[in-house]
This record gives structure tokens, C-alpha cells and sequence, in this order.
């Protein structure tokens, strides 16, 4: 059994607590490692480490930080493959998934190479008799991140990068389900030239991270996850002083308007309800027709294409559409609000719930469920569901549908599919949901935008990557300057006399 460890001051660390949480494989249901779970004070030590080390690097320019940000892009492509690997056999996904993975997360260590651009700060000449005025952006000192399961390389990049691309030290708490990329990140920045105990990696539960908001060094925390947990980090993170930003749960509808493409929209609904097996905050879980002879003909478009999804391991090769969830208390969780959605008169179209797989019976496998007739006082319509469920509300009108999305408490995610663009600029225009595709199914910004959702999605005014993140990862410091006049008259040879 493998023992995984933590990751502090260029070493990895065996835990000391004797606390564990199991790793395991997906695919099998098997115990494949230990991930050590950090007490408080294996987090303080990281912490005093990381706190020494800091100054030394902000203190250095951005353009050789820019360089570290460069060469860890060479060596993510170089590793790229085996990163894939770990990842989906801790996971669960797909090989392209995991790449993808990856991908979208190097994407921001890209955006981060323009570190010197984004901390120029700004000056004022003569702002008044004499004086000069001018700003600077700031390090904040020791910063923190928590991590979902779900983008186990992904998202602690969206974080780290930026952050140590500001000149901040970093402490990671990544999932204790897949903790191996983030160890495998670590070493590729101490590759790239990052000095010891910039970016530490500290595996661990509540405990671990109840040390990082109740520390006093740690300058802001970031997180992503559920939103119960992402309210509780958010005000314990904040009332201790922290800066904070939080992003939890979703329920992204996508709107099919009787002018849209049926065959483009069902793949579309496809791809971005059962890819990755629905464990994405960015995944479409709601289908809203508007009118019942489009619910019809998406329905018909639909289910063949659900019944056809190849459910498997990642080792079974790339033609398989998504592999198990990360855990049968997952699994579990999900077959429940399935059964719960046909006690409350849903419809299921496709049924799922005998899925399994000859050879992987014990794996965490769950087969495509797709609804009809949800209604939106369901608990599979009000919850998030996380795993290759979609359902399918009716709407009569435009109006309807538009207002499904804007009720719901969650807000991260939307999208609508139609040939109209007066319809598609009134829902962009409209909709209180922080990030909107127009016939794109899962409308995730690139890295030079920003990624945030709104209402119940996330806790916090700026958001992850894009130019937020530079705002977030800093302090602006404003210098006003007077200098006396007259010593640029040069020296004076004659005896002072009094005027």
C-alpha cells in the first residue's frame, strides 16, 4: 500500500498525526494509497516556512518570476501525458479528460507570464506643488488555496499561478480523494526554478483546514467546493481578517428555443451533462425546452444518444465518454436522488440504475439517467447532483424559461441555444448568472477572462484567474511624495546675510 506524503520546503514529508484518509481506484473500488492528513501544527510548520521564504521572492523582479511561470509551462507539456495518467487513476477520468485538465490549467500559467504588465503599478506627476503621487501592487505574504476533488490540477493551478506569479508564498490543501497531481505540481515548479518553500502542499480534512483560517500569517484563502462549506470558509475566513473568495454548488440550465438546432443542441447537452460524469461545477444538468413540440423533439434527439454513451475505465482507451465517479459515497448519493426524482413523478426517459460493468463490478460506475417532466419543486431540480444526470424541465414560453434560471439559488453557470440573436442578447443581458454561453454548451472563459459565478456559486467581490487574480493576490499601496526645493540651485559662496 502506498503511502503518499505532503509537500514542504522542497521535500516530500511523511505525515506525523497517524491519520489517513484512503485513496482509491475508481475503477475497481480498491484501496490504492494512503493520503496523510496534516494536524495543526504539520500546517504551522509549512506556514513558518513558507513565511521566511517569502520575502526573498517578492523582492524579486516580476520578470524573473515570469521565467519560473515559463519554464513550469515547458515542463507541464513535457509531463503532460504522465499527469494525465495519475490524474485519471485517482479520478476516474478519461485520459483526454485529465489532459484537459491539465490543459486549462496552464492556460492561466500562460496568462501569469504577463506578471510584469499586470503589477505595473500607476503614477500622477505634480499632483500638487511639488509633489508626485504614485501606486504600487504588493504581495500580500503567505496565501492558501482548498481544492476540490473534481479539477485535481486544474484549479490548484488557477490559484498558485497567479498568486506566486505576485510574488506570495503558497500553502495547497488539495483533495484528499486525488492528492498525487498536486504533489507532481509542486515538484515541476522547484524544477522551473521556484526557490524551496514557495508552494507547499499540505494533504488534510477540516482540521487542516480550520489551521489555515484561524492562522495569522496566511494573508487570504481561495476555494472551491460545495457551498456549505464554501459559506462556512468564507465567514470564518473573513471574520478572521482574511481575504477571501469562495466558490461552491451549481445548477446550470441550458434553454432550447424552438429555432435552435435540435441535433447541435443535443450534443451539445450530451457532451457537457455526461462528460466527465457530470462531477463538473460547469456541467448542464437542466434542459429547458421552450414549448412542449420542442421538449418532443429534443427528447427524441436525446435518448439515443444517452443510450449509446460507452461507460468505462480510463485504460479501456479514448473512445469511452466517461469513466466512474470518485467514490461510492458519491455513487450513492447519486443513485438516491434518482430514486428520489421517480418517488416525486419524474420521468426517467433513460435509466441508469442497473449499469454495470463486467470485470469492474465493484467500481464506482454509475449509468446515464436522463428526466423528463421535472418540475421545479424536485429535489433532483433543487440539488446538485454531481454526477450523469440530466433532467428536463417543459417551459410554454421564453419567459418561463429564462425565469427557471433566474429563481434558482445557485447562479454559476448557463446557457441557450437558438438561431435568433435579439433572443440570445436579451437572456445575455438579462440573466443574473455570472457566466453565459450562446450555443456554447459549457461557457468556461478563457484564462485572459475571469471565471466566477453569482447568487449561491460564490462568496466573494473579485474572481479566479484573468485580471482578478493579480487585484486578489495584491495590495495596493498609494506614495504620496514631496521633495524640498532649492538644493538643485547648488551651493552658495557668498556670507548669508539676513534680508
Amino acid at each position: 500500500m502506498q503511502e503518499l506524503t505532503h509537500y514542504i520546503n522542497g521535500e516530500h514529508v511523511k505525515g506525523t498525526s497517524g491519520r489517513f484518509a484512503d485513496v482509491y481506484n475508481p475503477a475497481t473500488g480498491e484501496v490504492q494509497a494512503k493520503c496523510p492528513l496534516a494536524s495543526t501544527a504539520e500546517m504551522e510548520q509549512a506556514v513558518e516556512i513558507a513565511a521566511a521564504a517569502q520575502p526573498a521572492w517578492a523582492a524579486t523582479n516580476p520578470q524573473r518570476r515570469a521565467r519560473v511561470m515559463m519554464k513550469f509551462v515547458a515542463l507541464l507539456n513535457r509531463d503532460m501525458d504522465k499527469l494525465a495518467e495519475a490524474l485519471s487513476r485517482e479520478h476516474g477520468k478519461t485520459l483526454p479528460d485529465a489532459a484537459g485538465d491539465v490543459q486549462r490549467g496552464l492556460e492561466v500559467v500562460e496568462y501569469c507570464i504577463g506578471a510584469p504588465q499586470m503589477l505595473k503599478g500607476e503614477f500622477t506627476d505634480s499632483a500638487g506643488p511639488g509633489i508626485d503621487m504614485y501606486s504600487m501592487r504588493q504581495a500580500l505574504g503567505v496565501t492558501a488555496g482548498i481544492t476540490p476533488f473534481n479539477f485535481p490540477a486544474m484549479i490548484p493551478m488557477w490559484m498558485f499561478a497567479p498568486a506566486i506569479a505576485c510574488g506570495n508564498a503558497f500553502i495547497l490543501k488539495p483533495s484528499e480523494r486525488d492528492p498525487s497531481v498536486p504533489l507532481m505540481l509542486a515538484e515541476l515548479m522547484e524544477e522551473a526554478g521556484l526557490p524551496k518553500g514557495i508552494l507547499q502542499v499540505v494533504n488534510g480534512d477540516k482540521e487542516a483546514v480550520d489551521a489555515i483560517l484561524y492562522n495569522d500569517t496566511i494573508q487570504s484563502v481561495g476555494f472551491v467546493g460545495s457551498t456549505p462549506i464554501a459559506e462556512y470558509i468564507y465567514g470564518t475566513g473573513c471574520a478572521q481578517g482574511k481575504r477571501v473568495q469562495c466558490f461552491g454548488g451549481a445548477k446550470n440550465h441550458m434553454i432550447i428555443m424552438p429555432d435552435a438546432d435540435m441535433d447541435q443542441a443535443a450534443d451539445a447537452l450530451v457532451g457537457a451533462g455526461y462528460g466527465a460524469a457530470g462531477e463538473r461545477c460547469m456541467a448542464i444538468s437542466v434542459a429547458v425546452p421552450v414549448g412542449d413540440e420542442t421538449a418532443d423533439r429534443l427528447i427524441e434527439k436525446l435518448v439515443p444518444r444517452v443510450e449509446a454513451l460507452k461507460v468505462g475505465p480510463y485504460t479501456a482507451g479514448n473512445d469511452v465518454d466517461y469513466g466512474p465517479v470518485v467514490t461510492g459515497a458519491a455513487k450513492q448519493n447519486i443513485l438516491n436522488l434518482v430514486q428520489s426524482g421517480i418517488d416525486q413523478g419524474a420521468k426517467l426517459v433513460v435509466d441508469g440504475r442497473d449499469f454495470s460493468l463486467q470485470g469492474y463490478e465493484d467500481g464506482f460506475f454509475v449509468g446515464a439517467h436522463l428526466f423528463d417532466n421535472v418540475t421545479p419543486d424536485m429535489d433532483i431540480y433543487k440539488k446538485e447532483i454531481f454526477g450523469p444526470v440530466l433532467s428536463t424541465v417543459r417551459a410554454q414560453t421564453y419567459e418561463e424559461a429564462i425565469g427557471l434560471a433566474m429563481d434558482h439559488e445557485y447562479g454559476n453557470g448557463t446557457a441557450i441555444y437558438t438561431r435568433d440573436g435579439d433572443t440570445a442578447r436579451d437572456f445575455a443581458n438579462r440573466i443574473n448568472i455570472g457566466m453565459v454561453g450562446v450555443n456554447v454548451p459549457i461557457p468556461v472563459p478563457l484564462a485572459y477572462h475571469t471565471f466566477g459565478g453569482w447568487k449561491k456559486s460564490a462568496f466573494g467581490d473579485l474572481n479566479q484567474h484573468g485580471p482578478d487574480a493579480f487585484k486578489f493576490y495584491t495590495r495596493t499601496k498609494t506614495i504620496t511624495a514631496r521633495w524640498p526645493s532649492g538644493i538643485k540651485e547648488g551651493g552658495e559662496f557668498s556670507i548669508p546675510v539676513m534680508e
